[in-house]
């Protein structure tokens, strides 16, 4: 009988139901944005910050992050990447090495760092032909080729067909040095990172390194970010080598993680603020509500409604508004996280994030979008609700009864 009574209260006056309706709609839509964007943005922000290089997943040698040396390789690297692959999450992988050296051209040398890598691999794994501003990929067939940072090339002097001295320690001892062609120059958007990066073919490194088919690193990419940690325990499950180190990028890359976990404590206040406005909002319409229908109160408590009922009455009616604008809110909430999920949000200014460029902001589409603000509304609804249907409650029949 109460819930009955509840529905006619809320379409007796319309105007009042509408203006609360739409302030939680609105409230809604824009908490569902905000996380869809908050999420998406980041989401997007991480994804090609790993994808861009250091990957989802990276194996290493147990201790080779802390203290890097060029004898702390992986051994049967073919073997491993047959593991990895074999399971159904993961994407691609790409074995690299790295060493430090000294180039020179003509009457320039610059400290470099050698990283060898696979370029079929690579390129399936992070896109490498994207980052080449100049000249073109590893050709296949010719050996010594080299790709050099941006930076590098402009300290070098160094343009496209040029041939650089390469001398660095091979693993056995021995002096390594050799000529390498430029065949590239790449750029990563990130200046520090260009400034050193010289880039050979895998197999030309094991040989000027003396590495016999061994490498540094392995940089896995998989198919849902929101998997890495999972997917990074099965990998070190099946591999089952105490002397490798199976990392997620929040372990490898641990200063960018706790950047992205700080800028996304800036989510939550901006939802409390949201919700903060539609409780105000619910509030205000509710005890207007409760003092505009004190007559109606009296004449109930008269009839013998007992106080329970009638803190019953108002809740029912303050959740049945804030339940028809939830759903309301999920139809818009959707439409508008859809299409921003597809066409972006063009930002008037690019920005620099880790190395990396962004021109446009993402929204997605994920439950908790939805969830989080439906959740915080029905409670805030009920909360906000409790104090004028108290007051409701303790209507004085007699009283309210001469009230006009």
């Amino acid at each position: 009988m109460l819930l009955k009574i509840a529905f006619r209260n809320i379409f007796r006056q319309k105007r009042r139901t509408f203006f609360t309706a739409i302030t939680i709609i609105g409230g809604f839509s824009l908490a569902a944005f905000s996380i869809g964007w908050a999420d998406g943005s980041y989401n997007n922000i991480i994804d090609m910050f790993t994808r861009g290089w250091l990957g989802h997943i990276q194996i290493h040698y147990k201790d080779y992050l802390d203290k890097p040396s060029l004898y702390k390789t992986i051994d049967n690297y073919p073997q491993i990447e047959r593991k990895i692959l074999s399971l159904k999450d993961v994407q691609s992988c790409t074995p690299r090495v790295f060493s430090a050296g000294l180039a020179s051209l003509n009457d320039k040398t610059s400290g470099v760092q050698i990283i060898g890598i696979d370029p079929k691999k690579e390129d399936k794994t992070t896109s490498f032909h994207k980052k080449i501003i100049k000249g073109t990929y590893f050709k296949p067939g010719l050996k010594n080729q080299v790709l050099l940072g941006k930076g590098l090339a402009n300290i070098l002097k160094a343009k496209v067909g040029d041939k650089i001295i390469l001398v660095s320690q091979g693993a056995d001892g021995s002096i390594a040095n050799d000529f390498f062609t430029v065949v590239g120059i790449t750029s990563t958007d990130n200046d520090t990172f260009d400034r050193a990066s010289f880039y050979i073919r895998l197999k030309d490194a094991q040989e000027f390194l003396v590495l016999d088919g061994k490498v540094h690193e392995i940089a896995i990419t998989v198919n849902k970010l929101k998997n890495v940690r999972k997917i990074a325990s099965k990998i070190s499950n099946i591999l089952d080598n105490k002397n490798l180190s199976v990392a997620p990028w929040q372990e490898f890359a641990k200063d960018f993680y706790r950047a992205m976990k700080a800028d996304k404590g800036g989510m939550w206040i901006s939802l409390f603020v949201i919700i903060l406005v539609v409780a105000v909002g619910v509030l205000n319409t509710v005890l207007m509500s409760v003092l505009e229908r004190t007559r109606e109160y009296g004449v109930l408590k008269a009839l013998g409604t007992r106080p329970s009922q009638i803190i019953l009455l108002v809740l029912y009616e303050t959740n049945i508004i804030a339940i028809l604008s939830i759903a309301i809110g999920i139809l818009i909430g959707l439409g508008v996280n859809y299409y921003f999920s597809i066409h972006g949000i063009k930002l008037s200014q690019t920005f620099t994030y880790g190395g990396m460029k962004f021109s446009e902001m993402m929204t997605e589409i994920n439950l908790r979008s939805f969830t989080i603000p439906a959740i915080t509304i029905l409670i805030t609804s009920s909360l906000v609700g409790f104090f004028p249907a108290l007051r409701a409650a303790k209507t004085d029949p007699a009283k309210s009864l001469r009230f006009h």
